[in-house]
């Protein structure tokens, strides 16, 4: 019998989350069902099981993948001198967030949007996914920590600045895009841009004059 490689099984694993995230972005969560997902990725249960034990240990998994990628992309911004200012960290971080996961539904929505609006919901009603999805939060939140410390260490902002509570402005910018995606679309990664850039310059012809 041939081995079956590393390469595969995260291939395979790959597949899972990915027909699982359809599934709940496309239809919620409560009615999703494990054949659902089988459906979708066309799979046998025992292929799927292997990797995952049922329907909440899929949507811990999708949860955690989306934190820890944006985890990533904040703590690399925060090592990058100068550091890339919030007008164009956090385009650039859902631009990429888009192009490592840029599965979309039939009529091309993104998904993630709509994914966190379905993970939003389900932790008022699941202890488990609420512990997860707080644990990633905690974890995002230090990075963002990190690239406002990079802010100030490179003199872009006052040494007495408050580090958590720009940090939990931005994390809040971020799940406002989300909101607006999944309810209304037609706001891109440059609206934001721009709309940052916007914020940012009140006050400043004022200063200068």
């Amino acid at each position: 019998m041939a081995r079956v490689t590393q390469e595969h099984l995260d291939a395979r694993r790959r597949q899972i989350l990915d027909g699982a995230a359809s599934c709940f972005a496309r239809n919620g969560f409560h009615a999703t069902s494990m054949q659902d997902v089988l459906k979708e990725v066309d799979l046998s249960a025992g292929a799927v099981y292997r990797y995952f034990s049922g329907k909440e240990e899929l949507i811990a998994a999708v949860v955690t993948e989306v934190l820890d990628t944006v985890r990533g992309i904040l703590e690399r911004a925060a090592r990058e001198s100068p550091p890339p200012t919030p007008d164009v960290l956090i385009p650039r971080a859902l631009a990429r967030l888009r192009e490592q996961r840029p599965a979309a539904l039939d009529d091309g929505t993104w998904m993630f949007p709509r994914l966190m609006i379905q993970v939003w919901t389900e932790t008022t009603r699941s202890p488990e996914l609420a512990a997860v999805l707080g644990e990633g939060y905690r974890k995002v939140r230090t990075a963002w920590g990190e690239v406002v410390e990079s802010y100030r260490d490179a003199g872009l902002l006052p040494a007495d600045t408050d580090a958590d509570a720009m940090a939990r402005t931005m994390i809040a910018l971020v799940q406002g895009y989300a909101a607006q995606m999944a309810l209304f679309g037609g706001i891109s990664e440059q609206t934001l841009g721009d709309g940052l850039r916007a914020l940012m310059s009140v006050g400043r012809t004022a200063r200068g004059a």
